[in-house]
């Protein structure tokens, strides 16, 4: 069986009155990017500050690895990395020397920062000082930083925050080569959905602090996809009539008498034309389908969460 890297229950934190994440239900197996999408404000940040220890939770539990437990989780966060609002460099100080510092502390060999600066493509910038680097150049050594430990796990939030277009580039092209080079499963809380789509393999989506979603890639893309939506009585015979009349092979028949079609889209009129002169019944046909940021808009709620809300029952 896959091992979950990340796996919680009902993990709920509570400021007051509020309740930044409620129930948190989510699971990362080894090998996913896994996105979380949520507007600013949304609870991405404070999971985040849970699952890497930062804040304790008001109730729910975390298991990291398949550990549970106060010192179990402790020893599992060394196989973390992680990038939590904005990266802690000294900007007086060169790149090698941010990293020589971070990994006296984590009691790594200096031989670490050398291999650290060229998987984040910054083997020609060990000796120029951070504040005259971009905020890409930023970015990269940042998570050079978080990754001196060699994590299983590489914990990202808002990463391509403030990037220009080529500093987003590079930041897409280094997460990926982490995942083929170094087996790494990958964690990213994004409210930047176009990006995140050329990166995860998995997305949940949270908003007003719950979990409201979770979906792969494939799923996301099959729900989202352009198709003409088609109802009749007799799905089988109108399917046959679409293969032979229109060439048709990319078709699916669901439940409740509908029929998705995922070709020869420009053609619907003349489907609806050819079906009724063939006396097949069509109950209904329509162009169906949305764009990503339209399909995650739609799921979103508005409700603020307040102490008068239960803490029992899990999210979808």
């Amino acid at each position: 069986m896959e091992e979950s890297v990340v796996k919680t229950n009902a993990l709920t934190k509570k400021y007051g009155e509020r309740y930044a994440v409620l129930n948190l239900n989510v699971e990362i197996r080894r090998g996913q990017i896994y996105g979380l999408i949520g507007q600013n404000g949304a609870g991405k940040t404070t999971f985040i500050r849970l699952l890497t220890g930062l804040i304790t939770p008001t109730k729910g539990q975390i298991e990291l690895f398949g550990k549970s437990g106060e010192q179990a989780l402790q020893k599992a966060r060394r196989r973390i990395g992680s990038i939590v609002e904005t990266p802690a460099l000294y900007p007086g100080m060169t790149a090698y020397a941010n990293l020589k510092t971070q990994a006296q502390l984590l009691g790594l060999a200096d031989a670490v920062i050398g291999e650290a600066l060229e998987l984040a493509g910054l083997e020609n910038a060990g000796g120029k000082k951070v504040r005259d680097f971009s905020l890409g150049m930023k970015q990269r050594l940042a998570l050079a930083q978080a990754m001196l430990a060699e994590p299983e796990f590489l914990v990202l939030d808002e990463p391509v925050n403030g990037l220009d277009p080529k500093g987003i580039i590079e930041n897409r092209e280094l997460l990926k080569r982490l995942v083929t080079e170094k087996r790494m499963t990958i964690f990213i809380s994004s409210h930047i959905l176009s990006e995140l789509s050329l990166l995860a393999t998995d997305y949940g989506v949270i908003d007003n602090g719950r979990l409201i979603k979770q979906i792969s890639a494939h799923e996301l893309q099959s729900e989202c996809r352009q198709s003409i939506r088609l109802i009749t009585p007799e799905t089988e015979k109108t399917v046959s009539f679409l293969k032979d009349h229109f060439h048709v092979k990319d078709v699916e028949i669901l439940m409740n008498k509908e029929i998705r079609i995922f070709e020869q889209l420009d053609h619907i009129t003349q489907m609806n034309m050819a079906l009724c002169k063939a006396d097949i019944p069509v109950n209904a046909i329509s162009m169906e389908g949305q764009d990503l940021e339209a399909y995650f808009m739609k799921l979103t709620v508005s409700q603020p969460l307040t102490s008068s809300q239960p803490l029992t029952g899990g999210v979808a």
